[in-house]
């Protein structure tokens, strides 16, 4: 019977076509680098299947959450996978033009993702989207808490494998650094894009309100809250629960209003009694980041309103990190593929992939107006150890000059009449473009100090920190300083700014590392009025920079007396008038970090 069956097996063989299997393809090269990665993490899945639900936070309040699987054939896949998501604020799905808009369309860098094998999550804020509660203020307490309890419930269902990681831009990013500042067990690493640590120097820069960012910004939720709201789950097919989570999202405070009524760092909050600047803010939160270990990858841009601020977590936390400031607005990344950064760094942390991410240098950065094969650099520190703060004084000479040379002698001076409508962009670190207007007609609404045109490149990667001395006829001032780029033609580019008010000039401690920078605390008794034409010394710093003087060029420094656009210094008639001095009891200067030598190619 035996060698019967073996010789019919013989006979089908010989009739029956034998399937041919394709070749597999070539795995592709294992490369892992910065903005590179390949050949580590397959490919295993050919899309993904959407669902949504509410989930319920510890108080009860109901926070609407979309999952996205990924699929074979159409199905979600049954393993465990890790969990990536978002505490989003400005909807984590809604319908444009009739069709559904969501997280894996707005970062459309999470569809490499899901196919790599991670479950991508979001969720509404509590009084967003489709959420329920109301909102209270930006970055609450209670805000937090729900991202413990959303983190963890991710960690707890049947499709994870309990590595929960985070992503997102801007106030997503935020909630990031207020969710590990809680410390859910699960959450293993996160990716901030873009994000504030002080909410004070954010609103009140240099001691002076940010109106019209924070204006233009709660108007742009107000809407998304109640007029463009987002889609329903999908246990709510009519509509009904989000209507009654609307209902409640009309008892959201205007958060322009809010920040306006409290100027000082240790204003309270008379609705709720909280110090907002204390409370709902990141870095208050250190201690409790450092002790939760989760391991951050912070991604900032140098012309973006955050980039000081990322600097800072990066220099006072011990979690493992890395940071990348490239030449970005608020809203670019681009030359960056954010997709390979994210999936080496889950790859690391959340699927125990060894690729290296934790090898190579931690600080990437992008050096403007240098040669492209040379414009993204790595370092092991920040600052810069070869940066030099080098001065650069302000010297009424010949109409205005920035020379390396003390103005010698007595004091000399420099007079401006406030003009009100000087500016340079609507809020320039916060909008989506980076075609900076040219800034001589502004340059000519304030004092201007150039330098000759180079003989060699000039490389500035660092802080640069304003010295000035200045009196002022009023008993306040708002100083606005903008560092600049002359070209041989003589047109004028922005690269960096600062402001302050001088009654927010005094000093202190603000007990972390500020990266040795000057700092103004801000509360209400620190303030001390100016007397009328007696010289103060406002030490302030500028958005930090990594910038190229090209030869032939010449660096500019600009002061004025306003921003229309972007500050609410109060008004009055007549103008007052502002003094700088010069000279050697009282001389004016800009500290500029001068790179000596070359930092560390890519």
């Amino acid at each position: 019977m035996l060698c019967l069956r073996r010789l019919l097996i013989i006979l089908l063989a010989a009739v029956v076509p034998v399937q041919q299997t394709a070749a597999a393809p070539p795995a592709p090269a294992r490369v892992a680098a910065f903005g590179k990665y390949s050949g580590f993490s397959p490919v295993l899945y050919d899309g993904w299947v959407r669902s949504s639900r509410y989930v319920t936070a510890r108080d009860g309040t109901r926070l609407a959450v979309d999952v996205f699987r990924p699929a074979r054939d159409g199905r979600a896949v049954e393993e465990k996978l890790p969990v990536v998501w978002t505490h989003h604020r400005y909807r984590r799905a809604f319908l444009a033009k009739g069709k559904l808009v969501t997280v894996v369309e707005t970062f459309p860098w999470l569809q490499e993702v899901l196919r790599h094998g991670y479950v991508v999550a979001a969720a509404d804020v509590r009084g967003s989207g489709a959420s329920f509660g109301t909102a209270d203020g930006m970055f609450t307490l209670q805000e937090a808490r729900d991202a413990y309890d959303v983190t963890e419930w991710l960690a707890a269902q049947p499709w994870s494998n309990g590595n929960v990681g985070m992503y997102g831009r801007s106030y997503l990013a935020i909630t990031q650094y207020m969710a590990a500042g809680q410390q859910p067990p699960h959450l293993k690493a996160i990716f901030p894009e873009m994000a504030v640590a002080d909410m004070y120097a954010l609103l009140y820069h240099g001691g002076i309100f940010h109106g019209p960012f924070i204006e233009f910004w709660s108007g742009l939720v107000h809407t998304m809250d109640l007029d463009e709201p987002a889609v329903p789950v999908d246990e709510d097919p009519g509509g009904t629960l989000r209507a009654a989570a609307l209902a409640a999202h009309r008892g959201n405070r205007d958060a322009g209003k809010l920040y306006a009524g409290l100027p000082y760092r240790d204003s309270a909050d008379p609705a709720t009694g909280a110090l907002p600047y204390r409370d709902w803010t990141p870095i208050t939160y250190l201690p409790q980041i450092r002790a939760s270990k989760v391991a951050i990858y912070h991604l900032a841009g140098w012309f973006d309103r955050y980039v000081r601020d990322e600097l800072v977590l990066w220099k006072n936390l011990d979690n493992p990190q890395k940071i990348t400031i490239g030449p970005w607005t608020h809203s670019q990344d681009e030359g960056l593929d954010l997709g390979a950064e994210h999936l080496r760094w889950w790859d690391y942390w959340l699927k125990g992939i060894d690729n290296g991410v934790m090898s190579e240098e931690p600080v990437h950065y992008y050096v403007m107006g240098a040669p492209a094969e040379r414009a993204w650099r790595a370092a092991r520190t920040w600052p810069l150890p070869t940066a030099r703060r080098t001065d650069f004084y302000l010297d009424h000479l010949d109409g205005g000059m920035l020379t390396r040379e003390r103005p010698p002698g007595s004091e000399a001076k420099d007079d401006l009449t406030v003009d009100y409508s000087a500016t340079i962009d609507p809020d320039p670190r916060w909008t989506i473009k980076r075609d900076m207007p040219e800034l001589s007609a502004n340059d000519a609404k304030g004092l201007t100090y150039t330098t000759p045109p180079l003989p060699a490149d000039v490389e500035v990667a660092g802080h640069p920190v304003a010295h000035l001395w200045i009196a002022s006829s009023a008993p306040d001032a708002d100083v606005f300083v903008y560092l600049e780029d002359v070209d041989e033609k003589g047109a004028s580019h922005y690269v960096s700014e600062g402001a302050l008010r001088a009654s927010d000039r005094a000093l202190s401690d603000p007990g972390y590392d500020f990266l040795d920078l000057p700092y103004h605390r801000g509360n209400q008794a620190d303030r001390a009025p100016l007397v009328a034409g007696q010289p103060a010394e406002l030490t302030f710093d500028l958005f930090p920079t990594a910038k190229l003087f090209a030869a032939g060029h010449r660096i500019r420094i600009t002061i004025t007396g306003a921003d229309a656009a972007n500050a609410r210094t109060p008004q009055q008639v007549p103008p007052p008038r502002l003094t700088l001095f010069h000279g050697k009891e009282r001389a004016s200067r800009v500290e500029l970090p001068v790179v000596a030598g070359e930092s560390t190619p890519r």
